[in-house]
């Protein structure tokens, strides 16, 4: 019944100026994966996801040049909340963005978000007080609506069997970026102190130290902008007039399609979302997106932590590292995620299933941080080669880990509702994240008051708190907390 009711969808509702329909015949007739599509979508994705926290190396300079916290162990708390104003907008826009790209398509979404990260990352790097960099922050979070379209699209350009990969590709280009965002920011953060004979400090760069990284990623987003234009839409927009016609060329062609339709339904109806009922009873979706911000809400603490741990002093128990330290490491890191991602997630994901990939990932996660403070005593190589060893290893289980859940999340749902499903995960990740960065920034700056305690000392609270998170995550992981789709098994 269902089957039939779909071809009929499909005979009466063909357009062939519709980029949406052209989509769904290629889909019918080639059982390729898009790569090209997928390629785009991997640019647009890591546009959006670059500036989110290439900020992280130098932000504790930044907010040290801005003269506004009156101690050195102050300035992580102030960081965290510069890193979260970005996530607060999002939180406040993620599920309006959704909406809106199920009703006008997802193209003009993604253009929106694209064209937003050139001007407000570009603001960002120009900032010349504590204010204007947390408003600019806030501003390009509210009105960079990306991600939520941009994984609905990726499952609606591919064949059933390849959305593992399409939900792969959003989750490697996103997790690069988490990456490869703060490598950007070490190396070209204040240019005119680390490469002198190019940029002197009497020019713009030397007045405005944060500028350089944030004006290349901004440069990177437009390209995104330009290469958006040739992404298809994939969400159907007829008018009614044509959708009447193939109506009734439909029924001309074929009456026994009437035994399946009863007299008062509407081909429009057809095309309506196939239930109305409320998202948030959606039980398989809204246990998945739970879980999936549990994991986010460690991921994003962890990022500003892992940062602002790196480049605080030794007898704070950091590492004493420099922006440019940091960025090699994180480069290291972001090549080693590209390379799992890219050959070896998809055959672990067909083995395991996403469900057990995100366990595992979780299960080795803990004791990984626990080893973190005992990192920081070592030194000279053996000290790179471990930090680089445990950091690419963390973040290529937390974005294996997410990958799976996003998998289940866009599986749980129909195409028409795919938008407004992840705007809701987009706004509940959103808040997540606002709260990881000022959260991680104040636990490290209250931890690093208590060096001397007797229990858990130093960094050692801040790694305990997010095994915490992460065994949380766990635990959610299995059922009853967590329910899937009945369409296949995980």
């Amino acid at each position: 019944m269902e089957e039939n009711t779909e071809a009929l969808i499909k005979r009466q509702d063909y357009h062939e100026n519709c980029e949406a329909c052209k989509i769904e015949k290629l889909k019918e007739s080639n059982s390729g994966i898009p790569f090209k599509l997928f390629f785009y979508v991997w640019i647009v994705t890591l546009a959006a996801a670059l500036p989110i926290s290439s900020l992280f190396p130098f932000l504790y300079f930044m907010i040290r040049d801005f003269h506004i916290a009156k101690r050195e162990e102050d300035i992580s708390s102030y960081a965290g909340y510069v890193g979260s104003s970005f996530m607060c907008g999002r939180a406040l826009t993620s599920l309006s963005w959704g909406v809106v790209s199920d009703k006008y398509g997802r193209k003009p979404i993604i253009m929106i978000g694209t064209i937003t990260v050139v001007i407000f990352n570009t603001l960002f790097g120009l900032s010349v007080n504590y204010w204007m960099a947390i408003s600019s922050r806030f501003l390009l979070g509210s009105l960079c609506g990306i991600l939520g379209p941009m994984r609905a699209y990726a499952s609606e350009i591919c064949r059933k069997e390849h959305q593992a990969l399409g939900m792969s590709v959003i989750g490697t280009s996103w997790g690069i970026g988490l990456v490869i965002g703060p490598a950007v920011g070490g190396f070209l953060a204040q240019p005119a102190e680390k490469y002198p004979h190019i940029f002197s400090k009497e020019s713009l760069f030397g007045r405005f130290p944060y500028f350089l990284p944030c004006l290349v990623i901004s440069a990177f987003a437009l390209v995104a902008f330009i290469i958006s234009f040739w992404l298809p839409e994939t969400i159907h927009i007829h008018s009614e007039e044509s959708i009447a016609q193939g109506s009734s060329k439909a029924a001309l062609e074929d009456n026994t399609y009437e035994s399946i339709q009863s007299p008062e339904m509407k081909v429009s109806e057809l095309r309506s979302p196939v239930s109305q009922r409320n998202l948030l009873k959606n039980w398989p979706l809204m246990s998945a997106i739970m879980v999936y911000c549990i994991f986010q809400l460690h991921d994003m603490a962890y990022s500003e932590i892992f940062s602002l741990w790196a480049v605080s002093p030794r007898k704070l128990g950091g590492l004493s590292f420099t922006t440019a330290d940091v960025g090699e490491v994180l480069s290291i890191t972001g090549f080693g995620m590209l390379l799992f991602q890219l050959v070896l997630y998809t055959w672990v994901e067909r083995i395991l299933g996403p469900v057990m990939v995100s366990r595992i990932g979780a299960v080795i996660s803990i004791p990984l941080l626990s080893s973190y403070p005992f990192i920081a005593s070592l030194s000279g190589l053996i000290l790179l080669l471990v930090l680089n060893f445990a950091s690419m290893l963390k973040n290529v289980l937390s974005v294996s880990s997410s990958t799976g859940l996003l998998v289940i999340q866009n599986r749980a749902v129909s195409q028409e509702q795919r938008g407004a499903a992840n705007g809701i995960s987009m706004t509940a990740m959103s808040l997540c994240k606002a709260i990881g960065p000022a959260a991680g920034g104040s636990l490290l700056s209250w931890a690093q008051l208590r060096q001397n305690a007797d229990f858990l000392p130093g960094v050692h609270m801040v790694f305990f708190m997010l095994n915490v998170v992460e065994f949380v995550g766990l635990i959610f992981t299995f059922r009853p907390f967590l329910a899937l789709p009945q369409d296949r098994d995980f």
